[in-house]
């Protein structure tokens, strides 16, 4: 059996697999990325929706809330490359059923710009390693109920990718306790952006101190969310 094949010391809850190539978890039934182009919408949410990549410089924290296939982390990792700024990025995310390296490697096999630079995080994903450094870029994803990791974490983000499965889905990642925290543990003038623009998202946002806009979604999707706090 090889590297990719053992995958992450913890395994991920089943898949079953949309048109061969988009992971979709049994337990939330809900895809691990967009159905139509999943590297353009992390774009276009996560980076664009943080005004990212201009803001990146040395020490800018990005926290996510779902690590998934680490296509947002991949996404980052080519956005600080191409800045030709010199320093560290570091990433935050905090993940409850983390995927197998091998589920992983197939996922991302659908973008190759991703896949070309996923070898690395690959390798380290598939040893076990959760803390790893990739080309400038630090990278930490803690293992866990996010109600119990993320209060317990001491750092503050510059940029929040709030990219949990749907709120009808997953609501426990997007409950009013939960927004609080990432409020708490933003950086003053810190922002951040999902794909969602569910009303309650939006209102438990404000109340943990973001002010919150309706931007433009992607693809099919009419409205995300930002935040500035």
């Amino acid at each position: 059996m090889s590297e990719l094949e053992q995958g992450a010391a913890s395994g991920a809850d089943g898949l079953d697999w949309r048109d061969g190539v988009i992971p979709v978890s049994r337990r939330f039934d809900d895809p691990y990325f967009s159905l139509h182009d999943g590297l353009a919408e992390t774009r276009h949410v996560f980076l664009a929706g943080n005004g990212l990549p201009d803001r990146l410089c040395d020490g800018f924290q990005i926290a996510e809330l779902g690590f998934g296939t680490g296509l947002n982390l991949l996404a980052v990792l080519i956005a600080w490359a191409t800045t030709g700024r010199a320093g560290t990025v570091r990433f935050t995310s905090f993940e409850a059923y983390p995927m197998r390296a091998a589920d992983i490697a197939r996922a991302l096999a659908h973008f190759p710009e991703a896949q070309a630079v996923a070898p690395e995080f690959l390798a380290h994903w598939a040893s076990g390693a959760h803390q790893f450094r990739l080309s400038g870029v630090e990278v930490e994803v803690i293992i866990g109920d996010a109600r119990e990791t993320l209060p317990a974490w001491r750092g503050a983000a510059d940029a929040w990718f709030l990219d949990g499965f749907s709120p009808a889905k997953n609501p426990e990642l997007w409950s009013p306790e939960i927004m609080a925290e990432v409020g708490r543990h933003t950086a003053p003038g810190g922002t951040c952006a999902t794909y969602t623009a569910a009303g309650h998202v939006r209102r438990s946002l404000s109340d943990a101190g973001f002010t919150v806009t309706r931007q433009p979604g992607h693809g099919r999707k009419r409205h995300m969310t930002t935040g500035t706090r």
